[in-house]
């Protein structure tokens, strides 16, 4: 996915494949917040923000990290639900191939549910990153800040569909607990992505 132009990408996730989908666009989603936040990051060194400088370059290595990571989960969410449409196409004629079946859909659903979960951590990295940044960060730059909010925002709500649909075949109890207690925090992180956004329209309206 990586090595693909955005119009290939964009190619495939229009096309009738199972993946990508809407878990790996979650994934982008925070891997493009990252990149923002990045960016205001090096448009906040030198010396005017030198009083800030160890706190910028903290951002801009966490961005960079978080970057790479989010683009790793999104190639993981397609092989993920790749191989939840293979347990579904598998043989039930017998009893003991319907028995083998359902637990290899519930093998893959669990497997399919752990890269949304992951990008809602990654989702509120980034609004933590943003809300740092905002601050001390170049302010011709702020809206990009909001931006990244934002798809930090979308990648939260949308990975947490993702780990909702993935809930319905899983039947251990642990695994669910672990999985709600993820999409527990997407509030959250979307009402203070929200809180981003509104301060820097407050300052774009002074």
């Amino acid at each position: 996915m990586r090595d693909e132009t955005i119009s290939e990408f964009l190619d495939r996730l229009a096309d009738r494949v199972p993946a990508p989908g809407g878990g790996a666009s979650a994934a982008l989603h925070a891997a493009q917040a990252g990149a923002l936040l990045a960016m205001v990051g090096r448009y906040s060194t030198g010396e005017k923000y030198a009083a800030h400088q160890a706190v910028v370059e903290r951002i801009i290595r966490e961005a960079d990290v978080l970057r790479r990571r989010a683009l790793s989960l999104a190639e993981q969410d397609a092989a993920a639900f790749t191989a939840v449409a293979e347990a579904y196409r598998l043989p039930r004629a017998t009893e003991p191939e319907r028995a083998a079946r359902s637990a290899a859909i519930a093998r893959a659903l669990a497997a399919a549910a752990q890269p949304p979960a992951e990008v809602i951590t990654v989702a509120l990295d980034a609004v933590e990153l943003a809300e740092t940044l905002l601050p001390i960060g170049n302010p011709t730059v702020a809206t990009d800040v909001a931006a990244a909010a934002e798809a930090a925002r979308a990648a939260a709500t949308t990975a947490r569909l993702n780990v909702e649909v993935n809930l319905t075949g899983i039947h251990d109890e642990r695994t669910r607990g672990a999985l709600l207690a993820g999409t527990a925090r997407v509030d959250e992180i979307a009402a203070r992505a929200e809180q981003v956004t509104a301060a820097v329209r407050a300052e774009l309206a002074k």
